[in-house]
């Protein structure tokens, strides 16, 4: 449904760290559904088992959490330039089975509640209709702007 150039305007994740492919379906407010392709060539499965690699879990939730991001963007209709969606909580997080290199990942993403510049949302992670990983997250809004005031 939308291009990895069409995710990038809505997620400002870059390579090694975009953790989507593509947004398989889309519904403006409500959810999104994505695919991850998984692939031996990526870095961290250098380390992440040499013997027997293993997608990281916290990817798994780094891919909700870019999901979310482009919900949340896509159905502001942009990406502003001063704003960052930040992961502030995961709940209810739970892992059901390991993800490997070959492996697609569909992820759902869902909008489960939005309060002024929060947003609680719920995902499954799933590999051939298996759930890997499903949980709650948690994101609020930070707006940049240059007239604050510095720590330095």
């Amino acid at each position: 449904m939308f291009s990895i150039e069409e995710i990038m305007r809505f997620v400002p994740h870059r390579y090694p760290f975009l953790l989507i492919d593509r947004v398989l379906d889309f519904a403006e407010n409500q959810s999104v559904t994505t695919l991850k392709n998984v692939t031996i060539n990526e870095a961290h499965f250098a380390g992440h088992f040499p013997k027997k690699p293993i997608f990281p879990g916290v990817y798994l939730i780094e891919n909700m959490a870019q999901s979310a991001c482009f919900l949340l963007a896509r159905s502001a209709g942009k990406l502003e330039d001063n704003v960052v969606y930040v992961l502030g909580k995961v709940n209810k997080m739970s892992f059901t089975a390991p993800v490997y290199p070959g492996d697609q990942v569909i992820t759902r993403v869902i909008l489960e509640k939005k309060f002024g510049d929060a947003a609680l949302v719920s995902g499954v992670a799933c590999v051939a209709d298996r759930t890997m990983a499903k949980g709650e997250l948690m994101f609020s809004v930070i707006r940049e702007n240059a007239d604050s005031p510095s720590c330095a």
